[in-house]
This record gives C-alpha cells, sequence and structure tokens, in this order.
C-alpha cells in the first residue's frame, strides 16, 4: 500500500467507526493529514470530549491518551501504539511524590499535565505550559511544589517571584539535554532568524530566546510573523509542519537532539491497525482513579 492509500483506508474506516482522530504536533505530517484535530496535549483532550463521536484515538502517548479517557469516562479511547509512553510523565512515582510533600509540607502540589493519571491524583492543580504562569499566579498559597519538569517550573518562578517553589529533580529528556552552546551554534549557523523556544528548556536556553511558548503557541507565533525565518526549540517535526504552514519562510532545528523517539513511534499503520481491531490498546482507567484525577483538572479548566 502507498501512503495515500493508507490514509484513504484510515479516513473510511474512522468514519464507519464513529472514530475521533487526535494527533498531537509532534507526529508527522502523514499523520497530521488524516487527523480531526491538532494541537497539544489538553487542548486535544477537550477536542475529544467535545466531539460527537464515541470512540477517541490519540495520536501521541500514554499520558495524553489518559488525559483523554479522564475527560471523556464515557468513550472508548484508544492509544495506537501501545509503548509510546512520556519519560517525563513516568519518571516519578506515587511514592515519590509523597515522600516530597511531606518534606514540603503546606505547598500547593502543581503538576504539569505531563503526568501519569496516578500522580494526577496527589496533585493540587494540573497546568500546561501555556497556563502554568497565569494559573499558579492565581493560587492562594504562596509556596509551590511544581512537578515533574523543573525547567518549566524554574520558568514559572522567574516569572512569580513573589512566591517560594521547590521542584522535582527530572524534566524532558529532549529539551534538558540543550545548552547554551546549542543555542550560540544553531545563530552563528542562521544569524538572521528568530528563536523559538518551550520553557521546558533550560533558563540558559530559555534566556536567549525571541519567543517563548507552547508547541502551538511557537506555530502560531513563527506562522503569523513578518519574520521570514526562525530557529525552532522544541520538537523537530515542528520544522516539517511549519514548512508546509509557511512555505516562503525557512525553519532550522536548534538541535537534531530535538527528536523524541516515543512521539514518533507510532506509525500510520499503528493508526490504521488499530481501526481494523488488530493493534492498539483501549485505555482503561478505574473509576476512582479517574474521578480522583479530574480534581486538579478541573481546577485547571475552571481556572
Amino acid at each position: 500500500m502507498t501512503v495515500k492509500e493508507v490514509q484513504e483506508e484510515i479516513i473510511r474506516l474512522k468514519k464507519e467507526k464513529d472514530v475521533c482522530i487526535l494527533a498531537h504536533a509532534y507526529q508527522d505530517q502523514a499523520i497530521f493529514e488524516v487527523a480531526d484535530y491538532i494541537g497539544d496535549s489538553f487542548g486535544l483532550s477537550v477536542q475529544g470530549r467535545d466531539a460527537a463521536n464515541s470512540n477517541i484515538m490519540m495520536c501521541g502517548v500514554r499520558f495524553m491518551a489518559e488525559t483523554c479517557k479522564v475527560l471523556s469516562p464515557e468513550k472508548k479511547v484508544y492509544l495506537p501504539n501501545p509503548i509510546a509512553g512520556c519519560p517525563m510523565a513516568e519518571q516519578m512515582s506515587v511514592e515519590d511524590l509523597r515522600e516530597m510533600k511531606k518534606k514540603y509540607p503546606g505547598y500547593a502540589v502543581v503538576c504539569y499535565i505531563n503526568t501519569t493519571t496516578e500522580l494526577k491524583t496527589e496533585c493540587d492543580l494540573c497546568v500546561t505550559s501555556s497556563s502554568a504562569v497565569r494559573l499558579v499566579k492565581k493560587l492562594k498559597e504562596d509556596k509551590v511544589l511544581f512537578i515533574p519538569d523543573p525547567n518549566l517550573g524554574s520558568y514559572v518562578a522567574k516569572e512569580i517571584p513573589e512566591k517560594e517553589f521547590a521542584f522535582y529533580n527530572g524534566g524532558c529528556p529532549r529539551h534538558i539535554i540543550i545548552t547554551h552552546d546549542d543555542v550560540l551554534a544553531a545563530k552563528k549557523a542562521h544569524p538572521g532568524a528568530l528563536l523559538l523556544v518551550h520553557p521546558e528548556c533550560r533558563l540558559e536556553v530559555v534566556a536567549e530566546a525571541d519567543f517563548i511558548g507552547a508547541t502551538t503557541a511557537i506555530m502560531d507565533y513563527a506562522k503569523e510573523s513578518d519574520a521570514k525565518e526562525f530557529i525552532i526549540g522544541t520538537e523537530n517535526s515542528i520544522v516539517e509542519h511549519l514548512q508546509f504552514d509557511c512555505p516562503d519562510k525557512m525553519f532550522y532545528p536548534l538541535s537534531v537532539k530535538l527528536s523524541c523517539m516515543n512521539m514518533r513511534v507510532t506509525t500510520l499503520f499503528d493508526i490504521y491497525n488499530t481501526l481494523r481491531g488488530v493493534g492498539g490498546e483501549e485505555i482503561v482507567l478505574d473509576d476512582k482513579i479517574i474521578d480522583s484525577a479530574r480534581v486538579c483538572i478541573d481546577r485547571m479548566i475552571e481556572g
């Protein structure tokens, strides 16, 4: 089968089986072309919740599919490749968090959306990279335990100096390895380009950026900007997507190291096979866990 033939079969089957396909921005272009919605993890879960379909397929990683299930417990949710996980979401256990809560009593526990559902059951507030500063600023508590990403947490802390922060020693293994030297090398290679970075990067990288934002915010900025050249400081698939969206502009990866193998493991055939009932995994969560995890997510939605 050709790529086009597989795509045509996916489009036919998703209509036949009443499936809403969600594709995270880090998926490849071929998957984008069969998706009903494209975006960041939380925004996609909301789209899945609001869609009329009775089934959701999340083309991303496990915590994203779990978030879909939490927001849409009455729907069937599928992850097309069961090994697609997020190292940052999975690097901290519930026991780790409980120990930290003992160490920092009285701290509001704020979790990045990139966490497991089980971890969310122990948290006060869930945030996304685009909402973190605004929501943490609104907290009545003046002490915050931010998990699991210390880079995003440090960025939030820098924006809210009146609060006291504690962090977990974790982070996104892709964004965290980018250094100031990588920035200097990219700027030397492309001196006329603007640098757009994700706040999961180290502060030394964020400090050099012309724009800091979530994945979709980076994409929107590049599309709307009058500038013609951009260095993209997040997962390298965004370079490709922007090339398709803005063929009159030039986009360069900040580093070859910004390629997420977990996001890239999902293929068109994984989607096709899941729709045929011979692949993928249905996400099943205990009702009590869904209800407990929903508390910190609902607080984010209300905020």
